[in-house]
């Protein structure tokens, strides 16, 4: 499969090879169904909390007498049918992470790069390689290649300082390194840039553990 070159400035300058032993597999929505539920669910927090009767404040003293003024009898005015009182079997905080096999992980992955690159919106650049912090000089890169206001999964082999501080202000892109990349990063985006060196490291990633 071949896709869009861009130099270092934004322009299109040519075409770049995508393997297609990575980019050119049949995609499994089952199995990128399955990673991404685990994806999500491991990105819970878990913090919802309620109190129970003894957790809430107050209800130290008994309302009311037991006997002889014809109410309910009541120890607690905390009690769960009581306006203001414990909740009975609410929510505590828990852990909602799941575990998924690597191999499962690493084909959900493939599916994704295989779907996004035959609907052509996997890009590859020279480089990333900033000479100052400037966002206006990363800003003005993707809209030479007329990737600006759209979401954007930028893969690179490693972050660097200036390329971190510029592109924490662009709101649209998704700044990663290719180790770190999952199925969800790549599907919850429109377009994928990725630079040369960073393709490379892919390919070994993905196709070393793969064989």
């Amino acid at each position: 499969m071949e896709t869009k070159l861009f130099d270092k400035q934004g322009k299109e300058i040519g075409k770049a090879k995508l393997t297609d032993k990575i980019f050119n597999l049949d995609v499994n929505k089952t199995l990128l169904w399955e990673n991404i539920t685990v994806l999500l669910k491991n990105k819970r927090k878990g913090l919802a909390s309620t109190k129970n009767k003894a957790e809430v404040r107050g209800g130290g003293r008994k309302p009311h007498r037991q006997k002889g003024i014809g109410w309910a009898r009541a120890g607690t005015i905390r009690s769960p049918i009581w306006k203001g009182g414990g909740v009975v079997f609410g929510p505590k905080p828990r852990d909602y992470s799941v575990n998924i096999p690597k191999k499962k992980k690493l084909k959900a992955l493939l599916s994704s790069l295989s779907a996004k690159a035959k609907e052509n919106m996997i890009f590859v650049i020279e480089d990333l390689d900033l000479g100052s912090p400037k966002t206006k000089n990363l800003a003005d890169i993707f809209k030479s290649a007329n990737l600006n206001n759209v979401k954007i999964l930028v893969g690179v082999e490693e972050i660097g300082k200036n390329l971190k501080l510029a592109g924490r202000n662009i709101p649209y892109i998704n700044l990663k390194r290719v180790c770190d990349i999952n199925c969800l990063d790549v599907l919850s985006v429109d377009y994928m840039l990725i630079t040369k060196k960073a393709l490379e490291k892919l390919e070994q990633r993905c196709i070393t553990k793969k064989s």
